[in-house]
């Protein structure tokens, strides 16, 4: 993928199909929607209202399990509804797409409990009803609760997780963009051919985890493969991202780990022949505008008596494997390895090597926005800082996750994209094309850095 220029910022919508997602307990919040998350009309205005804004995309976190690591129990996530209930992503991007021209859909889907034949077809099916704009954010797990429902006893080895991942996409590479030709479809009506037989080939595949010798199901659709994005920041997901990624994304919580991670990530894509600028990284950012910043600060404040400090550590105990229940909320966060995603307490011990933060620091940071920084201000004034990020961590753009809904959308939408258009930082249109075109590729489809193996 070829790289916008460097003013221009990224933004996308971070959201999931869920009341709780990055800011638990702001589903209390009285202008707060998404206990509506089961309303497909809550879901379809949404994306009317982000088109409005121009956002790149609207990029769907998912979990298949429960987060149970804090006190050894689903009961305060539960209780606390901390992304549970949580539903299926997928359905919602058909409706969200029938309604929007230019809207991107980034979909996260774990590659460990499913296989990739059926998969495949799914990404194909919703490439040619999104006409070119789905996106693949792909992760490999990290709940056990999760794993033990697909009648497993666990989650695999953190490493080797991304060693199923590889092949993973290895089969879908090969099922997208080799199975069939481009002109396999003729639609002979006379001779009644819609297929050309000698131009669809069957994949052989038949590796360590997937034996899959069929051809694919589906004819080729506007991308064959979904823009991919990758969002592990341990340096076995760097390594999977620089083979495999369009676009990376991290939480990182200030601009000494985020100039880190975005520095290795360039580094890892020249290690691997790639250009160092063809993947494009955004962080995980929240941000709070109103007209003025005295307003916005008010706004926040607001939203701070809403905010769930326990909330926030069920959602960091899922993330890290580690129970902070278990700890005096005065204790000091500690470095340590787990099975989960190993970058979360990494990016938070090494963000300042003169701090320690404490859980129940930790607790008040996390509660609004999750594990990424929180911007509160007027238009202006995060304008200001979004800029200082991206030109001060070399970043591209962000993943702007809610507080309240839709009500954060609409301020962004209405007061800080035009504040960043005013300063040339931000698209006044669309480009045309696929998702991967609007983000910069020369093509539709994307160009393969890395040959596959065997094809």
């Amino acid at each position: 993928m070829i790289s916008m220029a460097r003013q221009e910022i990224s933004l996308n919508a971070f959201t999931m199909n869920t009341l709780g997602h990055l800011s638990p307990g702001l589903w209390r919040y009285p202008a707060d929607q998404t206990r509506r998350y089961v309303d497909l009309d809550y879901w379809v205005n949404l994306a009317k209202t982000l088109e409005q804004g121009m956002f790149d995309a609207v990029f769907f976190a998912d979990v298949l399990g429960i987060y149970d690591v804090y006190g050894n129990s689903p009961d305060a996530a539960l209780s606390g509804g901390v992304q549970a209930p949580v539903n299926d992503p997928l359905p919602l991007i058909s409706a969200m797409a029938s309604v929007t021209k230019n809207l991107g859909f980034a979909m996260t889907a774990a590659v460990s409990y499913e296989h990739p034949y059926p998969f495949a077809r799914r990404m194909s099916t919703l490439d040619h009803l999104t006409k070119g704009r789905i996106g693949w954010n792909v992760v490999t797990g990290y709940l056990n609760s999760g794993a033990v429902n697909f009648g497993v006893s666990g989650q695999e080895a953190h490493d080797r997780r991304y060693d199923i991942a590889d092949e993973y996409l290895e089969v879908c590479y090969k099922l997208w963009e080799t199975s069939w030709d481009s002109d396999a479809v003729i639609a002979d009506v006379e001779r009644g051919i819609y297929v050309d037989p000698t131009r669809v080939r069957a994949i052989d595949h038949h590796g360590e985890f997937f034996n899959v010798p069929g051809m694919h199901l589906s004819e080729p659709s506007p991308q064959r493969t979904p823009v991919i994005y990758q969002a592990g920041a341990s340096s076995r997901g760097i390594s999977f991202a620089a083979k495999h990624a369009e676009g990376v994304f991290v939480a990182a919580p200030s601009k000494v780990v985020l100039t880190q991670q975005v520095a290795g990530m360039r580094e890892a894509l020249s290690a691997v022949g790639r250009d160092p600028n063809a993947v494009r990284i955004l962080n995980q950012q929240t941000v709070v505008v109103a007209e003025t910043d005295a307003e916005a600060h008010k706004l926040f404040e607001k939203y701070l008596e809403y905010a769930s400090s326990t909330g926030a550590l069920v959602l960091m105990s899922g993330w890290t494997g580690i129970d902070f229940a278990q700890f005096d909320e005065d204790s000091a966060l500690q470095d340590q390895e787990s099975n989960a995603i190993q970058s979360v307490v990494k990016a938070f011990t090494r963000a300042d090597p003169s701090r320690t933060w404490t859980i129940r620091e930790i607790a008040d940071y996390v509660r609004l926005g999750g594990d990424g920084p929180v911007i509160v201000g007027s238009a202006q004034s995060v304008a200001d800082q979004l800029e200082s990020w991206v030109d001060e961590t070399g970043v591209d753009g962000f993943n702007l996750a809610a507080t309240a809904v839709p009500e954060a959308w609409i301020q962004v939408a209405d007061l800080l994209i035009p504040e960043l258009q005013k300063r040339g930082r931000f698209k006044k249109e669309y480009a045309p094309g696929t998702l991967r075109q609007k983000l910069g590729g020369a093509s539709p489809t994307p160009t393969r850095p890395i040959p596959l193996s065997g094809a």
